[in-house]
């Protein structure tokens, strides 16, 4: 919910201070501005890549950039030290049921090349590959608000020139030109605020859950390896706890406190011996 929050701040910061200052949201309100840098953004972005993947890109910032992605991590590591020490009780083919009923298609993927004993180097490659190319199909919506947000601004330029050449053509009316011109920058207020309110920051939420995904899927492949080639559980609870920040570690704190507490005995006795 972190975008939607970020959007209500961010407008109720911009037009409470426009408020403020004396003006009023029918000021600011143009149809034929707004259709221009609409418009005139989604077709360049279509012309840069393609109208599914623009369609595409704003499903992803409804479904995607929208959404608070659910730390899962700790979790991935239960799952795995469960799966660790399993395997080494009874064998890895005994993972194989288990992979069936795994929600995650990246760690089912997993496991079950594990059970079928393909080989580790295999595995990674294979893994590694499917990360990557997730990371590349998700690039191309983040690129779509990049350009986006490069786009919007300069059409909304482009649209107070146009504006502009209109208000000139009519100086006879002098009466008239005081809102003429104040309508045709409106156009490029549209294009700087859709730029750095929307486009801007939803191309930085997108990058953000890819980033979360790719963490993810590092740490299986990790666990999925470290299963494969017999590591103990503890050990391999203690290599995945790596990939979380400390305040996600449990236990560890304590384990440390302890240490540097019989540290500190230690050195007592030494200093009384």
């Amino acid at each position: 919910m972190a975008v939607p929050v970020g959007f209500v701040i961010a407008f109720i910061g911009i037009f409470v201070g426009m408020i403020l200052k004396g003006g009023t949201f029918a000021a600011i309100i143009s149809i034929p501005a707004a259709l221009m840098v609409a418009g005139g953004t989604f077709g360049a972005c279509v012309a840069s890549f393609s109208l599914n993947e623009v369609i595409g890109s704003i499903k992803a910032m409804f479904g995607v950039a929208f959404k608070e992605r659910k730390e899962r991590r700790p979790e991935l590591i239960d799952s795995l030290v469960g799966f660790s020490e399993k395997a080494r009780r009874e064998g890895l083919l005994v993972l194989e049921d288990d992979a069936k009923n795994v929600d995650d298609e990246f760690l089912r993927k997993g496991v079950q090349l594990v059970v079928d004993g393909t080989d580790p180097e295999l595995v990674r490659d294979i893994l590694e590959t499917e990360v990557e190319g997730m990371e590349t199909r998700h690039r191309v919506y983040q690129d779509i608000y990049k350009n986006a947000g490069a786009f919007a601004p300069t059409v909304g330029i482009l649209g107070t020139v146009l504006s502009l050449v209109s208000v000139l053509q009519h100086l006879d009316k002098p009466n008239t030109l005081g809102p003429s011109i104040s309508a045709a920058f409106l156009a490029t207020f549209y294009g700087v605020f859709s730029a750095n309110i929307i486009f801007i920051p939803v191309q930085n939420a997108l990058k953000k859950r890819t980033q979360q995904e790719a963490e993810e899927r590092t740490l299986m492949i990790e666990g999925i390896l470290s299963i494969q080639s017999g590591d103990n559980p503890r050990v391999l609870a203690q290599k995945l706890k790596s990939f979380l920040p400390p305040a996600l570690r449990t236990g560890e704190d304590d384990e440390g406190g302890a240490a540097r507490a019989g540290g500190d005995e230690r050195e007592r006795e030494r200093e009384a011996a």
